[in-house]
């Protein structure tokens, strides 16, 4: 296949790239760059079959040639980046989807949104299941990233159902792995950063508040083979194994060897107003339609997440 990813070198982006190219295909990477890196994919420079546009996909996007798959990953997708980038985040879930979905109908591609966990907002059924329609604050700080992907969705939906786009719609759940920003504000470089530095792992209220870890090689594995599936609707993809936000960060510590404390923080920080208390996927349809499971454990995944980070913090 030739394929487009947008958001090509980002964290996740950039790992689809790998995985497309190990798979034999062509694949055109499209990032801005606004939180995406070159150096994600610069390993890539020069590699026959990849090519790097640095392009802002809310313009018209042109690509030469025919596409087989357009994979639309590219949002800002970090607390912080709600805060400080919340009109580019609205901005590429509603108009960078929409020029993608129109540059996918052109060319007679399979569309692919990355949609997010986020849009069962702070989830009242858990564990979440593709069904459930939410519980989100469409004008709190993280509304502009939840309601951008929400929207996105319905785009897709709509592309497939008025256009006869050939869609799918994958709800990414907590991922981690090499390449994330150091300073992107989640819970996982947060806490490795503190940890290799010897500060304090800084826990929000009493860190009872739960999430589900899935390391970046196995979410990989699950979107390649939803492209090539045949599942129109939203399919759930990420790690069952729900842990609280404490017990995370008394792992963390242990793995790196730290001597850092664990010291509990008022939650009075924006970026965490609205922060789901629980979240959990549940992934039967993934396992039924994909034959999907993740497989890497989380101490096996953060070992290989904190040798990324050492040299860098």
């Amino acid at each position: 296949m030739r394929v487009l990813i947008t958001g090509g070198a980002g964290f996740l982006g950039s790992h689809l790239c790998d995985r497309f190219l190990a798979e034999g295909h062509t694949v055109i990477a499209m990032d801005n760059l606004i939180t995406g890196k070159t150096a994600n994919i610069e390993h890539l420079a020069g590699h026959e079959r990849f090519l790097f546009i640095k392009h802002d996909v809310t313009n018209y996007i042109y690509v030469e040639g025919p596409l087989d798959a357009v994979l639309h990953f590219a949002s800002p997708a970090s607390p912080i980046d709600y805060l400080e980038l919340p009109i580019p985040t609205l901005k590429v879930g509603a108009l960078g989807t929409h020029k993608a979905l129109g540059l996918a109908k052109a060319k007679g591609a399979r569309f692919l949104l990355a949609s997010t966990s986020e849009v069962y907002g702070d989830p009242l059924i858990h564990p979440q299941t593709e069904d459930y329609w939410g519980n989100v604050n469409p004008i709190g700080p993280r509304g502009v990233y939840d309601e951008a992907k929400r929207f996105a969705e319905a785009l897709t939906m709509a592309y497939h159902r008025y256009h006869q786009v050939d869609t799918r719609i994958v709800r990414i759940f907590n991922t981690y792995g090499p390449r994330m920003r150091l300073e992107d504000g989640r819970v996982v470089p947060n806490f490795i950063a503190q940890a290799l530095r010897g500060e304090p792992l800084t826990v929000y209220g009493d860190g009872s508040q739960t999430r589900s870890f899935c390391y970046v090689s196995d979410l990989v594995q699950g979107i390649y083979h939803l492209l090539l599936s045949n599942e129109v609707e939203p399919v759930n993809i990420g790690n069952p194994v729900e842990m609280t936000i404490l017990d995370f960060a008394k792992t963390i510590v242990e793995l790196t060897g730290s001597q850092s404390e664990i010291v509990f923080v008022r939650p009075t920080d924006m970026r965490i107003k609205d922060d789901p208390k629980v979240r959990q996927p549940d992934i039967s349809k993934a396992r039924r339609i994909l034959n999907w499971k993740p497989k890497v454990s989380l101490h096996a995944g953060l070992k290989e997440t904190i040798t990324y980070f050492k040299p860098r913090v």
